[in-house]
Formats: structure tokens, C-alpha cells, sequence
């Protein structure tokens, strides 16, 4: 994974509640074997008319949240089934953090192990975030993972709480297999000291 130490982005905004994981990538575009491709999918019926072509009032169609990185959304957002597929979307499709009041447990857990930082603000914070969106063209925020922060400069300072296995995974963008890799001497030992009973 690429590690996420600070991050300052343009902030996208889905003002939804219970946004689930269907919403974020439909099950037809499930059959993909890898985990990249499916950023032209996320949030497909919402970006998309029946024809195809992009629907102008959806948010990320619009020239301002070009190049987004940070996604602002409502509680419980995530819900529904358990899919990976939902972080991979979104990571394709550039962003690397998601702010909200609440998430899903399982898809709060499939971000970090994937390279996202899922933040929960109070809820009077978001509806600022929100205001700020709608008012300022390109507003952005300034993530810093090393202080657990959220600031704009302009009024806006906010600290999130992330357990600190999970910010070391993080800020090395170590994934699962890379932790075990870590121990890789601890490894190589035991199976030296421990020769298979497997014969060919």
C-alpha cells in the first residue's frame, strides 16, 4: 500500500446517510479478478443515466471535484454487504481518505487494510465541511495522520481518533502480507529448524 502520512486534497461531497456498499460499486461489476479497474464503476447508477452517459447533477461529474481525494458523506456510511470491492473502487478512483460521523464496522476496517483513511467527526463538524463545500469552489482540507487532525486554515481544526495499529499500517502502508514480512528472519528460521515431512 502507499503510505499515508499527510494528505491535502479537494474535498468531493455525497450528502447521504446510509450510503451501502451497493450504492458504492453495484454487484454487477463484480467479476473483475483483480483489484484495480473499478474506479469507472463507483457510484455507477448515481453517475450515470440509463443511457450511460454522465449525469451533469451528480457530484463528481462536476469540473470542481476533478481530482478529488477527500470524500464527505453521512452517517452509517458503508453499510450493507461486506464487499472489499467498495474501498478498491473508491482508492481507484483517486480518493484516500473519507470523512463522516459514522461508518460501517466491516467497510471502516476493509479501508485500512487497503490504503484509505476512513475519519469520524462529530456531526456539526461534517455539516461545516458541508457548508464550506457548497460556498467555496476547491475547497480543501489538510489531513495529517502523524497529529490525527483535520484543518482548512480557515476556521476548521478537528482531531479523529485511529488506534495505533492501524496508523503504523498506515503511515508505512504496510498491508497484511507486508506485517508478515516483517518477521521474515523470525520465518525463515522456524522453517529452517522445522524441515517439512512432505517428500516429493
Amino acid at each position: 500500500m502507499e503510505p499515508f502520512v499527510k494528505l491535502n486534497g479537494i474535498v468531493a461531497p455525497l450528502d447521504q446517510t446510509n450510503v451501502d456498499t451497493d450504492a458504492i460499486i453495484p454487484k454487477q461489476f463484480l467479476k473483475r479478478i483483480e483489484r484495480s479497474g473499478f474506479g469507472q464503476y463507483l457510484f455507477f447508477e448515481m453517475r450515470f443515466d440509463d443511457a450511460g452517459a454522465p449525469n451533469p447533477a451528480f457530484e463528481l461529474n462536476k469540473p470542481r471535484y476533478q481530482g478529488t481525494t477527500i470524500l464527505v458523506s453521512r452517517a452509517n456510511f458503508g453499510c450493507g454487504s461486506s464487499r472489499e470491492h467498495a474501498p478498491w473502487a473508491l482508492l481507484d478512483y483517486g480518493f484516500r481518505a473519507i470523512i463522516a460521523p459514522s461508518f460501517a464496522d466491516i467497510f471502516y476496517n476493509n479501508c485500512l487494510n487497503n490504503g484509505i483513511l476512513p475519519i469520524k467527526l462529530a456531526s456539526d463538524v461534517v455539516d461545516q465541511i458541508f457548508q464550506n463545500v457548497a460556498t467555496k469552489a476547491g475547497y480543501s482540507l489538510e489531513i495529517d495522520l502523524t497529529t490525527k487532525t483535520v484543518s482548512d486554515g480557515a476556521g476548521i481544526k478537528a482531531t479523529f481518533q485511529l488506534d495505533d495499529f492501524s496508523t503504523t499500517k498506515l503511515l508505512n502502508g504496510y498491508d497484511d502480507i507486508s506485517l508478515t514480512l516483517l518477521n521474515n528472519e523470525l520465518i525463515t528460521a522456524y522453517e529452517n529448524t522445522h524441515p517439512s515431512k512432505l517428500t516429493l
